[in-house]
Formats: structure tokens, sequence, C-alpha cells
């Protein structure tokens, strides 16, 4: 770390609303620490519980959405550890919480995940309930992609899901989302 003013970090964070932020690995052990701490600091926020609920079980969504695709590429034969280092941010913007995750993916496997966020971001919320009710009565297909985690993050968002894709070179981009509860 080159700046060693995390005063201005700080300001920053507070100016922009950001309540928890961690960037780096992923793994199951910092999840768990993570999502422990989330629901430490919302409760100490008295949040009402179908939102601390909402936010925890997007935050883990998010954040293993980032594990599987790590580990579904190291599965193919492409370990880059760079797909395993994420970053997941929540956020008070008003009175809704904003849980927003990001990480490095092959600008080639991102295509299903955007068509089925324009998708979902084009329906209201009863059709976001039977899309979901639809996918769960489903055959689980390996390898399939994106599916029930996304619709349900939808589904619980207050607004429609927001996403931004980064193109960082030839072959990789940066792929955000943003759910606001």
């Amino acid at each position: 770390m080159t700046n060693l003013d995390l005063f201005e970090i700080k300001k920053s964070f507070q100016r922009d609303g950001t309540l928890i932020c961690f960037a780096g690995p992923f793994s199951h052990s910092i999840i768990e620490e993570l999502g422990n701490a989330v629901r430490r600091y919302l409760e100490t926020e008295q949040v009402g519980k179908a939102s601390m609920m909402d936010v925890f079980s997007i935050f883990i969504e998010q954040t293993q959405n980032v594990r599987n695709y790590a580990a579904s590429k190291a599965a193919a034969g492409d370990a880059n550890p760079e797909y395993n280092q994420g970053i997941v941010v929540i956020g008070k913007s008003d009175s809704h919480y904003q849980v927003s995750a990001g990480n490095l993916v092959e600008t080639g496997d991102i295509g299903k995940c955007v068509a089925l966020l324009d998708r979902l971001r084009s329906m209201d919320k009863a059709a976001l309930k039977a899309l979901y009710k639809e996918r769960l009565r489903a055959e689980p297909i390996p390898g399939r992609g994106p599916g029930l985690g996304l619709i349900d993050m939808a589904r619980k968002s207050a607004i429609p899901l927001e996403y931004l894709l980064r193109r960082i070179d030839d072959r990789y981009s940066f792929f955000s989302v943003r759910a606001t509860v």
C-alpha cells in the first residue's frame, strides 16, 4: 500500500455511504467470517429482520458467485489466482442498503450472465417470482451458468439489479453487480 493516508480513505467511504468493504481472496472461511461481521453490524444498526436477511443472503450469493467462478475456471485448467480476487461492498444510500461485488472474468464467459441480468432487469416482481418458481422446479443442468441465485437477488432488490462490465484488455473484464435492498 503506497498511500498511508487512511483518513482520506475513511472520508471517501463516508462520502460514498460505504459501511463494509473487503477486497482479496474469497475463501470459504473468509466468506463465513465476513458474513458473521455483516450480520453483527446489521444487528447493531437495528435493521429490520426482513431487510437484514435480504442483505445477508445477497452478500452470501455474491461472494459465492466469485468463489464459484474461480473454482469453475480452476476445474477447467485455468487456475489464474486473480479470478478469486474479488471485492464486496455494503453501503447505504438514503433508506436502502446496497450490496455490490465484483471480480475479474474472461470477457467471453460473461455473455450468459449479462443476458440473464438484462432479462431480469426488464421484469416486474410478479414475473421474477414466476421465473424463480419455474427454475426451482426445473432439473438443474451442470455448467449451466447463472441462475436461481441471481433471480433471487433480483426478487429481493428494491430496484433492478445493476451491473458494469469494465474491459481490462482483449481477454479480461472486471464484472460488478449491485443489488439495492
